[in-house]
């Protein structure tokens, strides 16, 4: 039985600071269960949200997307699941559902039980970036590549493909890079700081090019790869101006570039496909993706096929957000995800 307070931290407003406040712990309406949170991954999104003042426009609210924990009430009918039940999930930015916080109300996709040979705080690492990578990688056009999906039938699929991700070691790239081996691609090529590269070739890269090489060294040594015509997909996991462009340029006459911010992309030229990828389960059009993910996804993490990030886990619960928000922001993080514990808060 869950308690009747908790801690939660809120941004207090819009480009507003933030605070951990007790508050009541919110009850499962139909549909709905509790989760007590053990491990919230922290994004950028989460501090852009507070600098930039995007995405959220009520406030207080509580940010966290990454959540791992146990079901602790199950609402009106809700099947699937049980109380006791280690579950991961996506949180949404709003008093009771943001994963900033020690208890959350969620809706779940079926059966997202967390394989037993992982921790909750490897299983935060999943409900984001990976699910944002399958999307990319798998849903149908202009949403994504529309690739055979693996969960289904779609191993070993796409034999004799290229693909380069930009920012292989990045949240969502380290994931891009296991699925794209899964599918089968012959060359994958990712950009990378280079004391990366073992453990990017360990989840699937066939190459690792310098990240801090020009475009024109990246371009050629692509070239050298994969020949002079271009590949045929090119997954941008970092999507700023720069490498959006350089991914549209490294493309065949009918590759496509799959971008995880808007299209700054310049000198468009016909048969070239541009997909914006939004990783959100709750989404109408990603509802079915998200059904078979979370019903297939933790045989392949239990089996070893899909690997969590390597994560620190920050100090003081949610205390320790803020901090390790600046330390994003300044890039001061690389190659790992950085995790809160909400029920180690004071």
């Amino acid at each position: 039985m869950a308690p009747s307070k908790q801690q939660a931290l809120f941004l207090e407003a819009k480009f507003g600071n933030f605070a951990v406040h007790t508050v009541d712990v919110p009850k499962p309406g139909a549909g709905e269960v509790l989760v007590k949170v053990h491990s919230a991954a922290l994004n950028p999104l989460d501090w852009k949200i507070q600098k930039y003042g995007i995405f959220v426009e009520h406030f207080p609210a509580v940010l966290g997307s990454d959540i791992a924990g146990d079901v602790a009430e199950v609402g009106a009918g809700v099947t699937g699941v049980s109380v006791g039940d280690r579950v991961f999930l996506q949180g949404r930015f709003t008093k009771t559902t943001g994963g900033f916080q020690q208890y959350v109300i969620a809706k779940l996709f079926g059966k997202v039980i967390i394989p037993h040979n992982i921790t909750y705080d490897d299983a935060s690492t999943f409900p984001v970036g990976l699910f944002t990578a399958y999307v990319g990688l798998f849903q149908q056009g202009p949403g994504g590549f529309g690739l055979a999906n693996v969960l289904v039938d779609g191993r070993n699929k796409s034999s004799g493909q290229a693909i380069v991700v930009l920012g292989g070691s990045g949240s969502v790239g380290q994931f891009v890079l296991q699925l794209a081996k899964l599918a089968g691609f012959s060359t994958i090529i990712t950009t990378a700081s280079l004391k990366h590269t073992d453990h990017l070739k360990s989840l699937g890269a066939t190459y690792v090019i310098d990240r801090y090489a020009s475009s024109e060294a990246v371009s050629a040594e692509v070239s050298k790869l994969t020949g002079s015509d271009g590949v045929n997909y090119a997954f941008d996991a970092i999507s700023i101006p720069e490498t959006q462009q350089l991914g549209y340029d490294l493309l065949s006459a009918d590759g496509e570039i799959a971008l995880l911010l808007s299209d700054t992309i310049k000198n468009k030229v016909e048969g070239k496909k541009i997909h914006s990828v939004q990783g959100v389960a709750s989404l109408p059009k990603n509802h079915e993706l998200a059904v078979l993910f979370y019903e297939k996804i933790g045989s392949l993490v239990q089996e070893g096929e899909i690997k969590p990030e390597t994560t620190e886990a920050l100090p003081n619960g949610l205390a320790g957000i803020p901090d390790g928000l600046k330390r994003l922001e300044n890039n001061k993080v690389s190659g790992a995800k950085l995790v809160a514990r909400p029920q180690e808060s004071a």
